[in-house]
C-alpha cells in the first residue's frame, strides 16, 4: 500500500514537472502581433532563400542575392579545387565602382560569363565582374518609363507618356511614335493585362526590330477618379471599358531601326478583337499573334511578315461555346527552327502541342489529365522541353520534361518531392536549380540533373516561426454535390482545445485565375490568419469550382452565372464546419477581397442566415460595372445574359441583409471602380438598411504599404467585435 502511494506521488510530481516545463517553453515563445503578421510575412518571418538566382551565360556558375538584394554571391555547379559559394560584390561596392546611386541588385541580368547589365530605369550600366570594372552605357530622359534593353544589341526601348522611343547603342534617340492624341496609347499593356499580357514592348531576337502594342481608346468612356491629395481636389481621368460598352481597338506596330519605318498589324476580324501572345520567330522573319474575338469564343493563331506586317496565314483555330483564353506565346524549343510549341486547353486540360510554321500539328507532346502551367525552357538541341504542371494534386507545382522529337513523345516528372517548385535551367541544360517549399518544408534549394537526381544541396531554411506562438494548418478535401473534389485549409490556434466551441472566419476568394490553397510554405495562407486564430478563431478557406488549375470542365461551370456554383461549394465547406463538435455554428464570419468581396457580400445577401458578420473589400457588386475583358469572358455581354447579370447583381438581393456588413474600398481603385460600392450603399440607403462603409483615400484596388496594418486591424477587429 505504501509503495503504491509513493509511486502515485512520484507520477503526480513528474506530471506537474512536465506541465511546468511545457508552460515555460510556451512562455518563451513570442506573441505574434498583427503588425508583424502583416508586414513581416515576407520579411522577418519569411524563410531564408536564394533570391534572384541566375546562371551565368555560357557557364555552370550562378549568382544569387540576399533578401534585400544588397549582396551578390557566386557559386559553382561543381565544387572543384575547394570552390564554394562566395560573396563577390555589394551594392555599395558597385556604386563606388560606377559612380552610381543604385539601391539594389534587383533587375541585374548576366549577358556573358563575366558581364552583367543593371539599371535604375534611367541610367544603364555594364559591368565586367572579373576585372571589377564597369561603365554607364546609356542614359534616358528623366520621364522615361517601361524601359527595355536588348541585351546583345544594347538598344533601349522605352515610353514617354503615350509614345514609344528607342535609344540606340550609340546614344541616338529615335522617335517610334508621335501621337498627340492621348486616346492612342503605344508601348503599354493592352486588354487590361488579360490573356497573359504584362507589357507592350517586344525586341526581335537580333535587335533590329521593335514591336509594340498600340490601343485606340477614343470610344472608351473616360472614368473620373478623385485626387484628394490636391487642394482643391482634382479629377483623374482613366479609360475604363465596362461590359457591353465600346472597347479599345488594338494593333501591333513593328518598327525597323535601320529604315526607321513602322509596319502595323490590325485584327483580321472585328476592330475590337484582342491581339494577344505576340512573339517573333527565331529567324525574325515572322511574328505570331493569337487573335481572340470580343466574345472570346474563337481564337486564330496568325502568322505575319515582320518587315511588312502582311498577313501570311492562320496556323490553326480554336473555338469553345464558353471561352478560349490563350495566355502563353508560342515557344520555340530550338532557335535553329521555326517549329513551335503551343499550350492549349482543347483537351480539357492545358497540354503541349508541337506545330510547324505551316500550321501542321507535328505531335501532341503531353496528354495529361492535369494542368500544364508554363514552359521553363528546352535542351540546347531542342529535343527536350521542361515545363511546370500540377500533377494529380492541383495544390502542387511540379516540374516535368517531355521529348519533342518522335511520333510518341514521352514525359517524365523530375521533381520527386511534392510542393511548389521553381526551376532555372543552365544554358547547357546539364544542371537545374530547383527551389521548393511545401506544407512540411519551409524552403529547400538544390541542384539536380535533367532526370531529377540531386547533385548538390544549396540551402535549407530553418523555421523562422519556431519561437513564435502560432497555431497549425490542416489541409483536407471535401466533395461537392456533383462529385468535384474541393480543397480546404483550416487554421487552428496554438492552444486549440477540441472540447471548446470556436467561432470561425471563412476567408474566401472563389473566382477564376486564383488559388488560395497551395502545397507551399504556410499552405498559401497569410500570416494574419494565424494571428486571427490566436484570438480564439478558426480560419477556414476552400478552393471550389471556378478557381485556378483544376481544368476547363471544372473552371467553366461558372460561365454566365458568377457566384452560383462558387457559393454552392463554399456552402459545402460551411456544412462541414457545422459538423465539427468544436465549431460554434452561431458565430460564423466571412471576409474576402475583389472577387472574394463579391462572394462575401453575396453570402450576406443571398444566404443571410449563414454568416453573422461579413467584411467585403473592393467587391464587384454588379458585373455590368466591371471591365469588358474579364467580365464578358465569364458573363457574356449584359444584353446577352440579362437573367445572369440580374441574379449575380448584389443590388438585386440588398433587401435581404440581416447580419453586420462592412464594405471597404480604395477611393482611386482602377480595377473594381468605387461605383460598385457606391451603388450598393445607395441601394441600402433607399431600403433603409444600415450597414458600415470605410474608404481608404488614394489607395487603388488593394491597401498596401504600412496602411495595410490599419486595413487588417479594421477588418479583423470588426469581425471580433460583431461576432459575439
Amino acid at each position: 500500500m505504501k509503495i503504491s502511494i509513493h509511486f502515485s506521488l512520484f507520477v503526480v510530481a513528474l506530471f506537474l514537472q512536465t506541465v511546468v516545463v511545457a508552460q515555460e517553453k510556451g512562455a518563451s515563445k513570442t506573441e505574434l502581433t498583427l503588425k508583424d503578421a502583416v508586414l513581416g510575412q515576407m520579411r522577418i518571418y519569411s524563410p531564408d532563400r536564394m533570391f534572384g538566382f541566375q546562371w551565368l551565360e555560357g557557364s555552370e556558375m550562378y549568382t544569387y542575392f540576399d533578401r534585400g538584394y544588397q549582396k551578390m554571391t557566386l557559386g559553382f555547379a561543381e565544387e572543384k579545387q575547394g570552390k564554394k559559394d562566395t560573396e563577390i560584390m555589394t551594392v555599395e561596392q558597385l556604386n563606388k565602382m560606377l559612380g552610381s546611386q543604385l539601391t539594389s541588385f534587383f533587375g541585374l541580368e548576366w549577358i556573358s560569363v563575366s558581364e552583367f547589365l543593371i539599371n535604375d530605369g534611367i541610367n544603364f550600366y555594364m559591368v565586367d565582374a572579373i576585372i571589377d570594372q564597369g561603365n554607364k552605357i546609356n542614359t534616358l530622359e528623366e520621364n522615361a518609363e517601361n524601359a527595355m534593353i536588348h541585351k546583345k544589341a544594347l538598344h533601349i526601348a522605352y515610353t514617354v507618356g503615350n509614345n514609344v522611343f528607342v535609344q540606340t547603342k550609340e546614344g541616338k534617340k529615335q522617335v517610334v511614335t508621335s501621337n498627340s492624341d492621348k486616346n492612342v496609347v503605344s508601348g503599354q499593356a493592352i486588354a487590361r493585362s488579360e490573356f497573359g499580357i504584362s507589357g507592350g514592348l517586344f525586341w526581335s531576337n537580333s535587335g533590329n526590330h521593335l514591336a509594340f502594342y498600340q490601343k485606340d481608346e477614343t470610344e472608351v468612356h473616360d472614368y473620373p477618379l478623385l485626387d484628394v491629395s490636391q487642394t482643391p481636389g482634382e479629377l483623374m481621368s482613366i479609360k475604363y471599358p465596362m461590359a457591353g460598352q465600346k472597347s479599345e481597338k488594338p494593333r501591333v506596330g513593328i518598327y525597323n531601326l535601320k529604315t526607321q519605318k513602322t509596319a502595323f498589324i490590325s485584327p483580321e476580324g472585328a476592330s475590337d478583337d484582342y491581339l494577344t501572345n505576340f512573339i517573333f520567330t527565331p529567324d525574325d522573319q515572322y511574328v505570331i499573334i493569337a487573335e481572340v474575338n470580343r466574345d472570346q469564343n474563337r481564337m486564330m493563331v496568325n502568322l505575319y511578315e515582320t518587315e511588312s506586317g502582311k498577313f501570311v496565314r492562320t496556323l490553326f483555330e480554336e473555338s469553345n461555346e464558353k471561352w478560349v483564353e490563350p495566355e502563353h506565346a508560342a515557344f520555340f524549343p530550338s532557335f535553329k527552327s521555326n517549329n513551335f510549341i503551343w499550350i492549349s486547353e482543347r483537351s480539357g486540360f492545358s497540354n503541349l502541342y508541337y506545330y510547324d510554321l505551316n500550321g501542321k500539328l507535328l505531335s501532341q507532346l503531353t496528354n495529361h489529365s492535369f494542368v500544364v502551367k508554363d514552359i521553363l525552357g528546352a535542351s540546347p538541341d531542342g529535343s527536350v522541353v521542361c515545363y511546370t504542371a500540377t500533377g494529380e494534386n492541383p495544390m502542387n507545382t511540379l516540374v516535368y520534361i517531355a521529348t519533342v522529337n518522335g511520333k510518341s513523345p514521352k514525359t517524365q516528372r523530375i521533381t520527386a518531392a511534392d510542393g511548389t517548385h521553381e526551376v532555372v535551367i543552365s544554358s547547357s541544360g546539364k544542371y537545374l536549380f530547383d527551389a521548393y517549399s511545401s506544407h512540411d518544408v519551409d524552403y529547400k534549394a538544390r541542384l539536380i540533373d535533367p532526370m531529377g537526381k540531386t547533385l548538390k544541396l544549396l540551402m535549407e531554411s530553418n523555421d523562422k516561426l519556431s519561437n513564435v506562438r502560432i497555431g497549425t494548418s490542416e489541409l483536407n478535401t471535401l466533395t461537392s454535390a456533383d462529385g468535384t473534389k474541393l480543397y480546404t485549409r483550416l487554421i487552428k490556434p496554438s492552444n486549440f482545445d477540441p472540447s471548446k466551441k470556436y467561432p470561425v472566419m471563412v476567408y474566401v476568394y472563389g473566382g477564376p485565375h486564383a488559388q488560395m490553397i497551395t502545397n507551399s510554405w504556410l499552405d498559401g495562407a497569410n500570416l494574419w490568419m494565424y494571428w486571427m486564430a490566436e484570438q480564439g478563431y478558426l480560419v477556414y478557406t476552400l478552393d471550389g469550382r471556378g478557381s485556378a488549375y483544376r481544368g476547363f470542365a471544372d473552371e467553366s461551370q461558372i460561365h454566365r452565372q458568377l457566384g452560383t456554383v462558387e457559393m454552392n461549394d463554399q456552402l459545402e465547406g460551411v456544412k462541414y464546419l457545422k459538423s465539427l463538435s468544436y465549431v460554434d455554428s452561431n458565430r460564423l464570419a466571412v471576409h474576402g477581397w475583389s472577387f472574394g468581396g463579391f462572394m462575401t457580400t453575396s453570402f450576406m445577401l443571398r444566404y443571410p442566415e449563414v454568416f453573422q458578420v461579413g467584411v467585403a473589400g473592393g467587391p464587384v457588386t454588379d458585373w455590368k460595372y466591371y471591365e469588358i475583358m474579364y467580365g464578358e469572358r465569364y458573363m457574356d455581354r449584359p444584353e446577352q445574359n440579362v437573367a445572369g447579370y440580374e441574379k449575380a447583381s448584389l443590388l438585386t438581393h440588398a433587401k435581404n441583409l440581416k447580419g453586420d456588413l462592412l464594405l471597404i474600398h480604395g477611393t482611386v481603385d482602377d480595377v473594381v471602380v468605387m461605383q460598385h460600392n457606391y451603388a450598393l450603399v445607395k441601394k441600402f440607403v433607399e431600403l433603409g438598411i444600415q450597414m458600415d462603409f470605410f474608404p481608404y483615400p488614394m489607395h487603388k484596388h488593394n491597401v498596401t504599404g504600412k496602411d495595410r496594418v490599419h486595413l487588417m486591424d479594421k477588418v479583423l477587429n470588426y469581425i471580433i467585435d460583431n461576432n459575439q
